[in-house]
């Protein structure tokens, strides 16, 4: 009887496998085309304005590169905005980093895979080697799960091994949907104003210690919030 009872599980497992092995290759070759050709159709319909651009532009234009930092709600626009060469983000290794990162691919946006709990250093690793291959890097530190708003030290331990100025950016959208998920994510409707702005760059020294890299995370948190307060505000008006 026990070996019968042990048995009717692995049954079940059999039975189950092939459907969800389907609907994994399903979700993961179907998701990231519609999502990419939304994400296109999206951004030739809403009306984009930058503020305080101008100096990453002139950046990008004498070659530089740089790490771009913004809020995990305000990832949605992130590929319409970038001018630069090549760009590398890091996603994380759940099935939703899977399916970002080969939605991604079709911007000609290189992904590593890493987070603070999953791949942590490898993730890190590889954002440094992208680096040095002529990439910026684009973080979202209070990503992947939060808490939302928060900055974590990884941003600036990676400025200070790559040397990059930190640009904190955002955006907000004039209409827009916002997702009850733990970030609150911002999903501009089509057709509406969209503007981005730009702060100050954060410089890491090299030998930046613990308490130091502590105050740029706190300096580049309210750099993030008080450019995020003026989009919404500006949109708002």
């Amino acid at each position: 009887m026990a070996e019968r009872q042990r048995a009717k599980p692995q049954r079940a497992e059999r039975r189950r496998g092939p459907l969800h092995d389907g609907w994994v290759f399903l979700l993961m070759t179907v998701a990231p085309s519609l999502i990419s050709g939304a994400l296109w159709l999206l951004s030739m319909s809403v009306r984009i304005r930058f503020r305080n651009g101008d100096d990453i532009f002139r950046r990008w234009q004498r070659g530089e590169q740089m790490i771009l930092a913004f809020w995990h709600d305000r990832v949605v626009m992130l590929p319409a905005a970038y001018r630069g060469r090549k760009l590398c983000i890091l996603n994380s290794q759940h099935r939703d980093g899977e399916i970002a990162t080969r939605a991604l691919a079709r911007w000609g946006i290189r992904s590593v895979r890493g987070s603070a709990t999953r791949g942590g250093a490898a993730g890190f690793l590889q954002l440094v080697t992208a680096y040095r291959e002529g990439c910026d890097l684009a973080i979202v530190p209070d990503g992947p799960r939060g808490p939302r708003h928060v900055v974590k030290p990884g941003i600036v331990h990676l400025a200070r091994a790559t040397g990059a100025p930190i640009v904190p950016v955002t955006y907000a959208a004039r209409r827009k949907r916002q997702l009850r998920s733990w970030d609150r994510l911002i999903i501009p409707l089509p057709f509406t104003r969209v503007v981005y702005v730009a702060g100050e760059p954060i410089t890491v020294p090299r030998d930046a210690d613990e308490a130091a890299v502590e105050a740029i995370c706190r300096e580049l948190e309210d750099r993030l919030n008080r450019i995020t307060d003026r989009a919404d505000a500006e949109v708002a008006g």
